[in-house]
């Protein structure tokens, strides 16, 4: 951890985000370089703010912005899972949501929930997690705001054909709409023969657990993929606890949406390992690494090295990194991720309220403008263009229409990654943490 005072960390700050040709609000950023080492040397600690009725590590509220919180609350009913007999959830953000200060365009909204099954038995507790997944999706399958995605549950029993894609024997199994409407997927055996696996046939080994959703708020004129990340545990009559994916998920990025939430919080916390940091840290290390040296995402690279400076007393870096969040370009991450979420999603079928997609897109429009020059400009906003056509009715959504999507969806991540791949190598100490990962 730095040794300097805050004054002097922001001088230093303030320097380098004038060669990066960034904007540093001088009294914002000194408020939370005093207020993060603060919460750094209080340790890792809970804070509960009790006028909103939401709780998280402290570190991660400094970030939170609760501004937001009715409509994260509203999409919250959406995705959540509800308490019900043998059934305690803590429902909570993560990621760029939870950090809202910092990350004020984050492309999509994700949840993390901790659902606790009281059970005599894991068996049981891994058919009821089964049940409750499926009557979570089935009650919020499609509205004029919503549409059910995806939900992963269970794997593969054996190496199959689904959807007309080779899928190996334990890969997580992603069930579409349908499938889950019908409890079962169709699918082949790699010599073709036919095969049905039912959703009550692997409920005996859950795995990861995941619902998705495509929701339109038209409080905040948006369409976003709404995610809900599931940590379950079997809680035995001797009050043991075991995660049913073998691992219990620690809470560096979590903010919770109730405080009632506190007490099952409280009794799952005690179970997570004592090294949870530093292996967090070297899980998103590892995940740096994958952005910047394999599947290319600067913008994804930038946001995981954030995470580990703050975590770790690295407040210059962070900071830096935190206001790159800001920028104009980007916001075009929500233009990144809403083509990715309509390219996954049935457009025809998702039906949203168009004035909310229209007024989203009008938005994104702007943000092109602002951010992108020449020619990719022109390309991406008679792209979105075309978008708004189809999302208003006016034009039907064909193959020529997937095209333009699939190459605005390129030409858009090529601004984003340049914009963060170009300051990041403009900071020394990230050029630095960088470099480690060619040794």
């Amino acid at each position: 951890m730095s040794q300097e005072s805050p004054r002097v960390e922001l001088s230093h700050i303030v320097d380098a985000a004038g060669r990066l040709g960034v904007k540093v609000d001088e009294k914002d950023a000194l408020q939370w370089l005093a207020a993060i080492a603060a919460a750094h040397e209080a340790g890792q600690q809970v804070t509960v703010d009790k006028e909103a009725g939401v709780f998280g590590l402290n570190v991660t509220m400094l970030d939170f912005d609760t501004r937001d919180l009715d409509h994260y609350r509203r999409l919250g009913a959406i995705v959540g899972i509800p308490n019900s007999e043998g059934v305690e959830t803590a429902l909570s953000l993560s990621g760029s949501a939870a950090q809202s200060r910092a990350q004020r365009f984050p492309g999509d909204c994700d949840f993390f929930e901790r659902v606790n099954i009281l059970a005599p038995e894991k068996d049981a507790a891994c058919r009821k997690i089964g049940e409750v997944m499926r009557a979570k999706a089935l009650d919020k399958f499609r509205d004029h705001t919503y549409q059910f995605v995806e939900a992963k549950f269970g794997h593969y029993p054996v190496d199959v054909i689904h959807n007309g894609k080779p899928r190996d024997k334990g890969m997580p199994i992603a069930w579409t709409p349908a499938e889950v409407q019908a409890g079962e997927i169709q699918c082949a055996t790699p010599e073709g023969k036919a095969l049905t696996i039912r959703w009550d046939d692997v409920a005996s080994e859950p795995g990861w657990c995941k619902i998705d959703w495509l929701v339109a708020d038209p409080a905040q004129a948006r369409v976003v993929s709404a995610t809900n990340m599931l940590d379950v545990t079997w809680e035995a009559p001797d009050g043991s606890i075991t995660p049913l994916d073998g691992f219990l998920d620690p809470y560096f990025q979590e903010v919770y949406l109730d405080a009632s939430a506190i007490p099952l919080f409280t009794k799952l916390s005690r179970h997570v390992s004592p090294q949870a940091l530093d292996e967090y840290v070297v899980q998103l290390r590892h995940e740096v690494r994958h952005y910047t040296r394999e599947k290319l995402n600067f913008g994804k690279a930038a946001k995981r090295m954030y995470n580990i400076f703050r975590l770790t007393g690295r407040y210059q870096e962070a900071l830096l990194l935190r206001e790159l969040f800001d920028a104009p370009a980007a916001r075009l991450y929500q233009v990144w991720a809403l083509l990715d979420t309509l390219e996954e999603a049935d457009l025809q079928a998702a039906a949203l309220e168009a004035e909310v997609g229209v007024a989203e897109i009008d938005e994104l429009i702007r943000a092109v403008i602002e951010s992108a020059t020449g020619p990719k400009e022109s390309e991406i906003v008679m792209a979105l263009l075309k978008l708004r056509d189809v999302v208003a009715g006016r034009l039907a959504a064909g193959p020529d229409w997937v095209a333009a999507l699939d190459l605005s969806r390129t030409d858009v991540a090529a601004l984003v990654n340049e914009y963060f791949r170009e300051k990041l190598y403009g900071i020394p100490e990230v050029v630095a943490f960088l470099a480690e990962f060619d040794n």
